[in-house]
């Protein structure tokens, strides 16, 4: 049985009862918060593998969490939970360093999937690898304290961005289509996952590029993917 541990953030009681009965039932061990404060200190407390955070909370929003959270640790999985469909929901959640978002109401099968491929995807740490640094261009990442430089210019990279930036250099010069970046990154495939896919493209581009509107590295092939030039 699984034994990661999972911080949900949610108010609504229904939805956080049936949360946990589910999770639990799949073996991992839960923790609640029903605001944002509360969120806060079980983090420090509980030491979550993963989070499930819920957007409209009382206290502080899941964006503000979201935004603590990321201060300090790049590497634990972020997945928001919004009743909203907007774009501009998710694309701020994304922004603000969340991993994954999945709209109410979802499916079990849907949430049960994004969690074990976040899992994966966590387990997988830099520290296990004999890599220390990426380099490329002005560009040096330090992949074990996850942080950049491009010139005199210091940054911090998510660890969602550092594979994203591993599976390009593996594959350089080489055209990947949405869907093969998604698959090997995320885990998993599912709809609407292409806009989370350009818009961590997009975060990933403001550290690395000159121009981000312009890029020289990450560059986007037409109605098919993204190809990665480090010369």
């Amino acid at each position: 049985m699984n034994k990661e541990r999972i911080l949900i953030v949610e108010d609504d009681i229904p939805i956080l009862t049936g949360l946990v009965d589910l999770l639990e039932g799949e073996g991992y061990r839960v923790f609640t918060a029903r605001d944002g404060n509360n969120a806060l200190c079980l983090y420090a407390d509980c030491k979550p593998g993963l989070i499930l955070l819920d957007i409209m909370i009382p206290g502080k929003s899941g964006y503000d969490v979201c935004r603590e959270i990321r201060k300090n640790d790049p590497v634990t999985p972020v997945i928001m939970l919004t009743a909203k469909g907007q774009e501009v929901d998710k694309v701020v959640g994304l922004e603000l360093g969340a991993d994954d978002y999945i709209v109410k109401p979802f499916g079990v099968q849907e949430l049960l999937a994004r969690i074990r491929a976040a899992f994966r995807r966590a387990s997988v740490m830099p520290e296990d690898d004999k890599e220390e640094k990426i380099t490329f261009g002005d560009i040096v990442i330090d992949v074990k304290t996850y942080s950049g430089k491009k010139g005199t210019k210091s940054f911090l990279i998510s660890l969602r961005e550092l594979n994203l930036l591993r599976f390009f250099i593996k594959h350089k010069d080489k055209v990947l289509d949405r869907f093969t970046i998604l698959d090997e990154i995320w885990g998993v495939r599912y709809e609407g996952t292409t806009r989370t896919l350009d818009q961590h493209i997009a975060k990933l581009r403001q550290k690395i590029e000159d121009n981000p509107s312009q890029p020289r590295y990450i560059i986007t092939v037409h109605t098919i993917g993204y190809k990665f030039c480090p010369h």
